[in-house]
């Protein structure tokens, strides 16, 4: 074989490769439906997709950029709204509708990110701004009467592909998943790209990554828009899959709350983490709602202990927790015959 061939064949192989890991992880996932059939169970599936799916909108923006958000429910109630409107309102077909929503989210975010950072601010005014937008939006989308005010939306039942409503929830389940597939490509080319690292650099040091020659405003914007973009998604699939919602679904503060948690429990700034994430907070938001009853809150409380405890303990997350231990133990059990150099280089 000539030079050139096996480099090409390497090249690819590489390629493929860099998304084994993804690969792998989705397949296992999509497998779930085959062998299991009950509907409460895909339920939960789909609920812990939805958040991982809007949680890796906020990890891109927040884990790998830097700049928390406390609103990101903003994007998810724009996606949400404007796919239910199109639909409803003028008759333009779930698919577009669906396309239309996640546009909208991005325009949103551009509007938001646009007038934050070109005002200087970061930090907690950052977050603090972001949760005003989505409670703004909240009390305009409950007393306008195009979003149905506060009684919402509801989205007529149509058992048909081309309405994107299925039969069977492992359907729902597939495509949600494929969005948080795509999600993870996403994050995991943003990880790998020149653009990610300015947006680490950008996360470290502010002053030094323009010092340097980054467009600060520029990269954050960026990042902002693909964020929001993300996270409108998953509000135009909850429309899909529940067919209604209202201002308090929409732009209220269970979607920014569970969009923060699930990177940072989960490994914030890591591809996996959100997923990882999802299926702690939602397990255990269930675990916490079949313990408390008629005692609602619960939930928000055993959420708020494992997030000290994940910050105390691991605050780099599960997946970095994880990422440790298979560290230590390389370095524990390497043999006491080979040099270090040696087992680091092969």
């Amino acid at each position: 074989m000539t030079r050139s061939g096996m480099t090409k064949r390497g090249a690819t192989g590489h390629g493929i490769g860099r998304f084994a890991s993804i690969v792998i992880v989705v397949a296992v996932l999509a497998a779930v439906p085959l062998v299991v059939h009950s509907n409460v169970t895909l339920n939960f599936l789909v609920a812990t997709l939805l958040a991982a799916l809007a949680g890796q909108g906020w990890n891109i923006l927040g884990g790998y950029g830097g700049q928390y958000s406390f609103g990101h429910a903003a994007f998810f109630g724009t996606g949400a709204y404007v796919t239910a409107i199109l639909q409803v309102r003028y008759g333009v077909n779930a698919w577009a509708g669906f396309a239309a929503g996640i546009a909208g989210g991005a325009v949103v975010g551009a509007v938001i990110g646009g007038l934050s950072f070109r005002s200087g601010l970061r930090g907690s005014y950052f977050a603090l701004v972001t949760l005003a937008f989505a409670e703004v939006l909240r009390i305009v989308a409950s007393v306008t009467p195009i979003t149905g005010a506060g009684v919402g939306t509801l989205v007529k039942l149509d058992l048909h592909a081309r309405a994107f409503q299925f039969e069977s929830r492992a359907v729902f389940y597939w495509v949600i998943l494929a969005m948080v597939a795509v999600s993870l490509v996403i994050t995991h080319l943003v990880e790998r790209s020149r653009f990610g690292v300015w947006l680490v650099a950008v996360r470290e040091n502010e002053d030094a990554a323009r010092a340097l020659g980054v467009d600060v405003i520029m990269v954050k914007l960026g990042a902002m828009v693909l964020s929001a973009a993300i996270t409108a998604a998953a509000g135009c699939f909850y429309v899909q899959y529940f067919l209604f919602i209202d201002s308090g679904i929409a732009y209220g503060t269970w979607i920014s709350i569970e969009a923060l948690l699930t990177p940072i429990i989960g490994g914030v700034g890591t591809v996996f983490g959100p997923l990882f994430g999802a299926l702690v907070v939602k397990s255990l938001g269930e675990g916490a709602k079949l313990l408390a009853g008629d005692a609602p809150g619960l939930d928000l409380v055993v959420y708020g202990i494992v997030l000290v405890l994940v910050i105390g303990m691991a605050p780099r997350g599960l997946v970095g927790g994880l990422t440790a231990a298979r560290r230590w133990c390389g370095r524990r059990w390497r043999p006491a015959s080979i040099p270090a150099e040696e087992a680091e280089h092969g």
